[in-house]
């Protein structure tokens, strides 16, 4: 995955001690395709955290709950977050990011099928759950971006890498959604 730059003649160290290359990754079309990909994927995790908040009038009524239970659900995401951050950062240096994709992606997956699971108003408790099972999801999404960009792609293209993956989180997960939610509240969204 990596080879020389510059046409792979080492370059001479100023100490002495030998010669010092320079790597550069090997650049493949697909490397895009992955990006997109992923970024598809963090999209769907960040569609998973604000959709309940995003029209929790509607929530209210159907788990005869208050507004205060339904804004825990997103806040799930950041209680979990805080204390599986460097646990999931360590597994990712050590195992790699095809693991961490795959236990982020099952999560996610498996917490979507759970709040489908709990479309009847006595089983809001259902959707807790499967909103706490999306949320450990999140802490293994997060942390992919700059590996992704920094593995796959060359130093020119690190930050369009970068900022690729993380742009469906952002767009989701954002203004977007939350200021769709504020129209269908019936009330002004001036956040973003």
């Amino acid at each position: 995955m990596v080879r020389p730059e510059g046409g792979g003649a080492p370059k001479p160290r100023g100490d002495g001690r030998g010669a010092e290359v320079a790597a550069e990754v090997r650049l493949s079309p697909r490397r895009w395709v992955v990006v997109l990909l992923f970024s598809s994927y963090s999209l769907c995790n960040a569609f998973q955290w604000i959709e309940y908040g995003s029209i929790n009038n509607v929530f209210v009524r159907f788990y005869g709950v208050s507004t205060f239970a339904i804004d825990w659900l997103s806040m799930s995401y950041m209680l979990v977050y805080i204390p599986l951050l460097f646990p999931v950062a360590w597994l990712l240096d050590r195992k790699g990011l095809r693991l961490i994709a795959l236990l982020g992606s099952a999560l996610n997956a498996l917490g979507a099928w759970v709040k489908l699971g709990s479309l009847r108003p006595q089983l809001f408790a259902v959707t807790v759950l499967g909103q706490v099972i999306c949320s450990l999801a999140q802490v293994f999404i997060l942390g992919m971006p700059s590996r992704i960009a920094s593995v796959w792609f060359s130093s020119r293209e690190v930050s369009t890498a970068c900022s690729i993956a993380v742009f469906g989180n952002q767009v989701t997960g954002g203004c977007y959604l939350d200021g769709m939610g504020g129209c269908l509240n019936g009330r002004r969204n001036l956040g973003c």
